[in-house]
């Protein structure tokens, strides 16, 4: 176990910087070339990670919080370094015994958590607590990993005999032989193994695998650290720390002068296991994305391209049946500007139609203004991107960026940012090969039917993807009177865990079944690894068509305003003015309690058609929920944080044109087909799905 350092040692080590952290894991050489021998067992990669261990600690030290322990900190970020490292590793120069070699493969084929749990407590030598405290787990689940690990082991490593010892004393092995069991628990055990013989023989050779562990562990201890060990790592350290100086020029984020072995720090790109959960919490400051990671959806990427003094960064992919993802990271290098990408202008996928579905869908999501690093730092910002789905298993994207979209920074928008008005863009090349392995999703048949308003509306699918969790349902408007032009959802919750609807996440979804229905999809959070038995669906609002029709005459030889009666309010023509164009002027200022929001019509000529050429301004009042109403021409404001805004329109203001040349259109009537209304709901709807 690595001993404890004080509090004077770790700001010696964020004064000094690198070469203090070389000399910390120099005065602790043995435990942690013990521990990596236990992955890696080659000279030139126990090299390696020692080398990349340093780096990615001290690139890492600024997040360190005293929270947590530095030696258990720094062994966090050392173990996944050894499982990177350990991926594809070559054995032939390992210098073992025949008997370690067998111990070694043995380990090598228990899961990932199970590895980690020996190898800590076993090899490591640390306490079940710190283990636990360092898997993120509880110490009852910490030996139940050590049992099933020593019960592999036993098989990799034994003749092959079953072992078939009563199962409810098998829990208390290991605390019996660690001698820390309760004495009427171990009175109970020892009566028990007195008795019976298969648990006689279960025990003793369960007894056995940890000894072997643990005499394996007395000769790693031994193990012989090559002289210039350390030098040798100090020296590449030196190296680059040299070619940085000479090819680099690094800019800090927050403004301090870091040594510049992270200019060509070498990307963690795999982790699996349970050091995933506490590593990402430490090194992953975009929190969507490190959710991503800790679940091992994707992986590291952080590829990267420059062009006009703007680097562009891809950080991860994420790909599932729904859609891919594209995490990035946009720095100037050289302003304090900030980028986002826009799919739609300036990034293309130079092989889409290889590689993707156009069947599939792709997300919009609009510039994260209010996460930490966008609001703190004005030269970096980052952000995703929702790209097709792919169409095979795996896939490279040939992604082309030629132009970027520039964030304008406004002092009288409260987020600090003017992200839609007046654009600048800044254009160059940046082209990237960015490898995908898409992720498995699940689907689950739905049978349910509610009534929404008196509409059917019928939950026929719910699929659990990695990015998005889909809500696929049916809408039946036979009715004529009213129907249903859009249903909103405030939340999904599937076992007690409540995932929010996406604001922009709902498509239409084309289907062979009943014409009498209308199919859509909502895309709602990720749900990761759940098994539904339950799903309550809890609605927000719906926006309905009301078909109400009426007649109005129009004459322009009238005076007006003239008012009328529709859907329970007073609607005035205010204008009726023929000429070239004619010009009619329809309101309602009155929205307290009003029954629609706005209204469908046309106007017919005195030639009884229809006028085909009209065009049209409109006036109206943004209000949310609560009847806070907004102007949206005073008070700069952003639309997704209005609470369930509804639109009122107030005027209208129409110029009617006649396709003959020289005619003037003479109004005759004003007819309405119907309204359109919010209405909020509350309603949740239950979905057994067992």
């Amino acid at each position: 176990m690595i001993p404890k350092i004080d509090p004077i040692s770790i700001t010696t080590i964020k004064e000094k910087g690198v070469e203090s952290i070389v000399d910390w894991f120099d005065q602790h050489i043995q435990s942690f070339y013990t521990l990596g021998w236990s992955f890696l067992r080659n000279q030139q990669q126990m090299e390696e990670l020692f080398y990349r261990s340093i780096i990615k600690v001290h690139k890492e030290l600024p997040r360190f919080k005293s929270e947590t322990s530095f030696e258990t900190w720094a062994t966090s970020i050392f173990i996944h370094t050894c499982r990177e490292l350990s991926d594809g590793r070559s054995l032939q120069a390992s210098e073992e015994s025949e008997q370690q070699k067998d111990v070694f493969k043995a380990l090598d084929q228990l899961k990932g958590y199970e590895k980690e749990a020996m190898v800590l407590t076993y090899v490591k030598g640390i306490s079940k607590e710190e283990a636990a405290h360092l898997l993120q787990v509880s110490v009852e689940k910490i030996k139940e990993l050590l049992f099933s690990g020593i019960q592999s082991l036993r098989k990799e490593i034994g003749d092959g005999s079953h072992f078939n010892g009563c199962k409810e004393f098998q829990k208390d092995y290991i605390d019996y032989l660690e001698r820390t069991l309760d004495r009427s628990k171990k009175i109970d055990l020892e009566k028990h193994i007195y008795q019976c013989q298969d648990c006689q023989v279960d025990l003793a050779t369960f007894q056995d695998v940890i000894l072997t562990m643990l005499n394996l562990t007395v000769r790693m201890e031994d193990l012989h650290v090559p002289s210039g060990f350390m030098e040798n790592v100090k020296d590449r350290l030196a190296e680059k720390e040299k070619y940085r100086q000479q090819k680099n020029k690094i800019r800090i984020r927050k403004g301090l002068v870091i040594a510049g072995v992270f200019a060509l720090l070498i990307g963690l790109d795999f982790f699996t296991g349970a050091f995933s959960n506490l590593y990402y919490t430490w090194t992953e400051e975009d929190q969507e994305l490190r959710a991503f990671l800790q679940q091992d959806l994707g992986e590291r990427l952080n590829l990267e391209a420059e062009s006009n003094g703007v680097k562009i960064r891809i950080k991860s992919a994420i790909a599932d049946d729904v859609q891919t993802l594209v995490f990035y990271e946009i720095e100037d290098t050289e302003e304090d500007n900030q980028y986002v990408m826009d799919y739609f202008d300036g990034v293309f996928v130079e092989n889409v139609n290889e590689i993707m579905s156009h069947e599939g869908y792709q997300g919009y999501y609009p510039p994260d203004l209010e996460s930490d690093v966008n609001k703190e730092e004005k030269n970096v910002y980052q952000g995703k991107m929702s790209l097709l789905p792919l169409t095979s298993d795996n896939g490279t994207i040939k992604l082309n960026i030629t132009k970027l979209q520039k964030l304008i920074r406004d002092s009288s928008d409260r987020n600090g940012f003017r992200a839609y008005e007046n654009m600048e863009y800044e254009t160059g090349e940046w082209n990237f090969e960015i490898p995908v392995t898409k992720q498995p999703s699940v689907e689950y048949a739905l049978d349910e039917v509610t009534a929404v308003e008196g509409i059917p509306v019928r939950f026929e699918k719910l699929t659990i993807a990695p990015t998005a969790t889909v809500l696929q349902y049916g809408i039946n408007n036979e009715q004529q009177e009213k129907r249903i032009d859009v249903l909103n959802f405030d939340n999904l919750e599937v076992n007690n865990k409540k995932v929010k609807a996406d604001m922009y996440g709902r498509s239409f979804v084309e289907t062979q079944q009943d014409v009498n229905w209308t199919t859509f999809q909502r895309h709602f959070d990720p749900l990761f690894g759940e098994k539904p038995k339950e799903v309550n669906v809890q609605f927000e609002s719906i926006y309905l068509t009301f078909e109400d029709q009426k007649t109005i005459i129009l004459d322009a030889s009238q005076e007006y305003p003239q008012t009328f009666e529709y859907a329970g309010s007073t609607i005035s023509i205010d204008k009726v003015e023929v000429g070239q164009p004619t010009k009619v002027v329809i309101s309602d200022h009155e929205i307290e309690n009003r029954a629609y929001e706005s209204f469908q019509f046309h106007i017919v000529g005195e030639d009884e058609k229809e006028t085909s050429s009209m065009e049209m301004n409109s006036e109206g009042v943004l209000m949310d929920k609560n009847g806070v109403e907004y102007d949206m021409n005073e008070n700069p404001f952003s639309f997704e944080q209005i609470e369930q805004p509804r639109y009122f329109i107030t005027v209208q203001s129409m110029e009617l044109h006649n396709d003959n040349a020289g005619e003037k259109v003479i109004p005759k009537r004003l007819e309405i087909y119907g309204y359109n209304a919010t209405k909020y709901l509350d309603d949740v709807v239950k979905i057994s799905l067992e």
